[in-house]
């Protein structure tokens, strides 16, 4: 893996205005499904995702995002990327300094909010994409440009498909 190339990949990625490149649903059982459209809501985060089934399902961690130029990039083939169990895969740039916590993303009807909850690369990362990846998401840029992705809450809900173009909008308190 090319670190250099990459994070020059990741930092060209869309500041303001990006898309939706994949939507996963992580099952029971460590199953994906990969729907072209998907109902985000409040309460029960993306609907038909494992999320909303923990009894203690953290509030700030109801969607999950990542880069999609990162992913396509250590992923290696499309039918590996639902593998990060990301729910949103997003061409966007998620850096930290783009996206503070409570900053909002427009994607079609819905808004989601950026939290503070931070998303690390853990030993299921590791062992889906190797050790030079899970290396990069926890160093110091990789956390800054949050390679791993970030977490979001749904503000307002709504259907979100394959394709919607996803829009920041200012942060919140």
């Amino acid at each position: 893996m090319d670190s250099p190339g990459l994070l020059d990949l990741v930092r060209t990625s869309p500041k303001d205005r990006g898309v939706l490149k994949l939507i996963v649903l992580r099952l029971p059982g460590e199953q994906r499904r990969t729907p072209a459209q998907a109902a985000l809501d409040s309460e029960r985060g993306v609907e038909g995702d494992r999320w909303n089934l923990k009894p203690d399902a953290n509030p700030l961690s109801q969607v999950s995002v990542i880069n999609a130029r990162f992913l396509e990039a250590i992923a290696g083939d499309a039918g590996r990327m639902n593998l990060a169990g990301d729910n949103l895969v997003i061409d966007l740039d998620l850096s930290e300094a783009n996206l503070p916590a409570g900053t909002r993303l427009r994607i079609g009807p819905a808004v989601i909010e950026v939290t503070s909850q931070p998303h690390t690369g853990c030993q299921k990362f590791h062992g889906r994409y190797g050790k030079a990846a899970f290396v990069l998401v926890n160093a110091p840029e990789g956390r800054a440009l949050r390679l791993r992705g970030l977490y979001a809450r749904v503000i307002r809900g709504g259907k979100v498909h394959v394709g919607d173009p996803v829009s920041k909008e200012a942060a919140h308190a």
